[in-house]
């Protein structure tokens, strides 16, 4: 986010991945670390607007996936109208963080600079995996792939919209051929 910026009007907590079963469930894809979202009773969004609401009936773990029923959402068909969207809460509602902590969404547009001062770009993108989520900036040099670690990542200005990490050969210094 870049100072001055409104606040992210729209946050995607999941993606519905398929429709599961005949009466009206859907698989998804949980992108929240807020399990409450998918609690009965919860409303969300089938995309970035109001207008497509859905409420939650029953949520329940299925592998990897969580399976939802919708109120609005009665048999099969409708499900399957649902595969490949995305599910989104207002970007107010995300609870506050404790300091020093941000949500994803407040780093997707932050620019990221070496301790030295040379831009690695803007954070495009952000890869979560089981070790530790991994930051895509995209900048004159191309594309860098960080690991938020706190051994790698100095400080980070939610606020300004500015992130600032370690000089790494190899990672965020180019080698020389």
């Amino acid at each position: 986010m870049n100072p001055g910026e409104p606040a992210i009007p729209w946050v995607a907590v999941g993606r519905v991945t398929r429709a599961h079963g005949v009466h009206g469930e859907v698989a998804v894809l949980s992108l929240t670390d807020v399990a409450e979202r998918f609690d009965a009773g919860s409303r969300l969004s089938a995309g970035e607007a109001a207008d497509r609401p859905l409420t939650v009936v029953s949520t329940r773990r299925h592998r990897d996936r969580l399976l939802v029923r919708f109120e609005e959402v009665p048999d099969r068909t409708a499900a399957e109208a649902l595969s490949g969207s995305y599910l989104f809460v207002p970007g107010a509602s995300s609870p506050a963080l404790p300091e020093g902590e941000f949500w994803p969404h407040q780093i997707v547009g932050a620019e990221v600079t070496t301790e030295s001062g040379r831009s690695l770009g803007r954070v495009v993108e952000i890869v979560r995996t089981p070790a530790n989520d991994v930051w895509v900036a995209n900048g004159d040099d191309g594309e860098s792939l960080i690991p938020a670690l706190r051994e790698l990542v100095l400080s980070v200005d939610v606020a300004a919209g500015r992130v600032v990490v370690r000089e790494v050969p190899g990672l965020t210094v180019p080698e020389r051929p």
